[in-house]
């Protein structure tokens, strides 16, 4: 897989529309989950306690919804190269929807199409339609429009 080389906002005005390309599959294991429900005080149940979580309907534990959310960035940066910047800035997240849990030792890939590019006097605005898909799962994890804010050098 050969990664999107941009090195200005003309080199990225060029694929606006266009599809970006699909990162590498990640898996999400249980030491990831909990790892991430450390970090964020969120120990619910069906995300750590893998006993209990065997008898729910997935038959397992299942990722937080923000842990599928938050591996996007690190996905994005095997399908993309944005060079000659001074700064990125996770800028936001709009119409995000999740499709579908991810249950734990499930792959998951990111897939992405540039939406839009805006100059705003110097700094690009870029929105990409992302979907996080899970292997062998017609329904993504997740759809929705990363928001990244590129600083290049002049």
């Amino acid at each position: 897989m050969s990664k999107v080389i941009i090195n200005s906002f003309k080199e990225f005005e060029q694929y606006i529309g266009q599809d970006l390309g699909t990162s590498e599959y990640l898996v999400i294991t249980q030491e990831r989950i909990n790892q991430f429900a450390d970090a964020t005080l969120d120990h619910q149940w069906i995300h750590t306690d893998e006993v209990r979580a065997s008898a729910s309907d997935f038959g397992a534990t299942i990722a937080h919804g923000y842990l599928t959310m938050s591996v996007m960035p690190y996905l994005w940066e095997q399908i993309a190269e944005i060079r000659n910047i001074k700064m990125m800035v996770n800028y936001g997240i709009e119409n995000l929807r999740f499709g579908q849990p991810v249950v734990v030792n499930s792959e998951v890939r990111l897939h992405v199409k540039l939406e839009s590019l805006m100059d705003l006097r110097g700094i690009t605005k870029c929105q990409l339609g992302v979907t996080l898909e899970i292997k062998g799962n017609k329904k993504p994890a997740l759809k929705g429009t990363l928001v990244f804010l590129y600083h290049f050098i002049s």
